[in-house]
């Protein structure tokens, strides 16, 4: 089983990466299209944008990662190997938190609650996202600086005392783990309470809809169930996605484990595609012209397979 473990995490490697590349290039591509048409972009669809940019360069991060690794990682040196980390490192913390934004987007866009700071900050929306990214960035340094610190200790060979640079190293790498979680768990604690938030304004507007006797399927209510998907879908996603690098990290340092490393950047790969791929059909404007352009492919599939008979 194991002899056929690395064929098939590298099938599922590059056909998630290709995918996933195609996902979100066909994301940027439509909005960008749409952008030079009408000669405006909305601050959800900058954040999709933006999104999606920062998923293909991390897909690219993985798949150099994964070949450094496990396919050739005799061509490539430790400060490739570092260079390439610190790379991940910045992608996966854009890919995150810019998802985060979008569900702390939703939130404000979609949800009702008559508190004061609440309005407010509904009324400021755009000023809140700018301030989400930067202020991400207080954690996000602080696990560079412990990754450096682990990353020169690592690479003083022959320095000191051996048991002393073992012991400082295991504090390091449990201390970078650490870190790893907190930058981690911070924007998937906001996208819950985003999600809770938004179960319990449509839980509201329910009862509202109920009092007045009116339908429940109002427009307001499928905005927030469309909302909710996109939330859900991007929690779920993350666990997974969460797991697999604690899987890998931990992998990484047991050379006995090289099926379970590679099995964990398999599935790592998972949620920068899967993701794009629920925002393309949870997004009116994307699944509009996603469904187009299978309408179109298989019609040129269509003609081309009954040119090729007719010929026959």
């Amino acid at each position: 089983m194991f002899s056929l473990l690395p064929i098939i995490t590298s099938i599922l490697v590059l056909a998630e990466f290709v995918l996933g590349n195609f996902a979100n290039a066909f994301i940027t591509l439509v909005i960008c299209t749409d952008w030079v048409k009408r000669r405006k972009l909305s601050s959800v669809d900058w954040i999709h944008v933006a999104l999606a940019v920062s998923r293909i360069v991390l897909l690219w991060v993985i798949l150099i990662f994964w070949n450094a690794t496990l396919v050739n990682p005799t061509s490539y040196n430790r400060i490739v190997i570092y260079i390439i980390i610190v790379a991940w490192a910045v992608t996966n913390h854009f890919s995150v938190w810019l998802a985060t934004s979008l569900s702390i987007f939703y939130l404000l866009k979609i949800a009702n609650f008559s508190n004061l700071i609440f309005l407010r900050l509904k009324r400021n929306v755009d000023k809140v996202i700018l301030f989400v990214l930067p202020g991400s960035f207080v954690v996000f340094f602080c696990y560079l600086s412990v990754k450096n610190m682990e990353w020169t200790v690592g690479m003083s060979e022959n320095e000191g005392n051996a048991t002393w640079k073992t012991d400082l190293l295991s504090i390091l790498h449990i201390s970078d783990l650490s870190i790893l979680t907190i930058t981690n768990l911070l924007p998937f604690t906001t996208s819950l309470i985003c999600f809770l938030l938004l179960i319990y304004s449509l839980c509201k507007h329910l009862r509202k809809m109920q009092l007045h006797g009116r339908r429940l399927q109002d427009p307001s209510t499928k905005v927030h169930v469309k909302a909710l998907q996109t939330v859900i879908s991007f929690l779920l996603l993350f666990v997974i996605y969460f797991l697999s690098i604690i899987i890998s990290v931990w992998s990484s340092n047991r050379q006995k484990n090289v099926p379970v490393f590679s099995l964990g950047q398999a599935i790592e790969l998972t949620y920068p595609l899967s993701h794009s791929v629920v925002l393309i059909f949870g997004n009116r404007k994307l699944k509009q012209a996603f469904l187009l352009l299978v309408w179109h492919v298989k019609h040129w599939l269509i003609e081309t397979f009954s040119s090729i008979s007719i010929r026959k």
